[in-house]
């Protein structure tokens, strides 16, 4: 576990865990050893940061690349932290750079970490859970790792859509871990990575009960006035 993120563990965890309170069910289906990928749904910035919080090993979660190459005091000291997280960067400007993220998180799952994917690819405008893209499945197969699934409720209200900060008390947040899905040795095509998508997909809305919509999640600039204020 990187030195930085241990110190993390150990002291702004145990103060998260004490303010917000998460209720977490599934931590058995963590495996102990080995890499694994978390997939989850994606209703606030603060999902990544209570999911790190009661995850007991390092959560490598992914980063913009510019984080990594910014200049000045500042740029170097978020180039500093992210390091020290064990950060993936990845490329916005999609194509070819995006896949570079993938490229970067098959070595360290196959050095036995885990890393963290949100298949909608944004966090749901409306509290619903949308369609899966591909990737996760792509990525389970390339490392050959398991998915598990992630389900959490309540942290649309504890830090919406516009604000900064989670705010603490707001709403009961809970956090579910499932089963592990092996696809191990199964074929990547198109065809087949949309079948074990839609499969995890499944497994997400059974540990939320969120509505699922049939499609993929707007993106932020394509929502409509009402859409982006839920």
């Amino acid at each position: 576990m990187p030195l930085l993120y241990t110190i993390g563990k150990l002291t702004v965890a145990p103060a998260l865990r004490l303010a917000f309170r998460p209720h977490v069910e599934g931590l058995e289906h963590i495996p102990a050893t080995g890499g694994a990928i978390f997939a989850g749904n994606h209703l606030s910035v603060a999902d990544e940061l209570l999911l790190g919080t009661v995850v007991p090993r390092h959560l490598a979660f992914w980063a913009k690349s510019e984080y990594f190459n910014g200049t000045g005091i500042k740029g170097g000291f978020s180039k500093f932290v992210l390091t020290g997280l064990g950060a993936i960067p990845v490329e916005r400007a999609g194509g070819r750079a995006a896949l570079s993220a993938f490229d970067a998180a098959i070595p360290v799952l196959k050095a036995g970490d885990l890393v963290a994917v949100y298949p909608e690819g944004t966090r749901s405008p409306d509290g619903r859970l949308y369609r899966g893209r591909t990737g996760a499945a792509r990525l389970a197969v390339a490392a050959g790792v398991p998915i598990i699934p992630v389900g959490v409720t309540g942290t649309d209200k504890a830090q919406p859509i516009g604000t900064r900060v989670p705010r603490p008390g707001r709403a009961k947040i809970t956090i579910r871990f499932g089963k592990p899905l092996d696809f191990t040795g199964r074929p990547d095509d198109r065809t087949s990575l949309r079948a074990m998508t839609d499969e995890m997909m499944s497994e997400i809305q059974k540990l939320t009960g969120q509505e699922y919509v049939p499609r993929y999640a707007p993106k932020r600039s394509e929502q409509t006035p009402g859409e982006a204020a839920a």
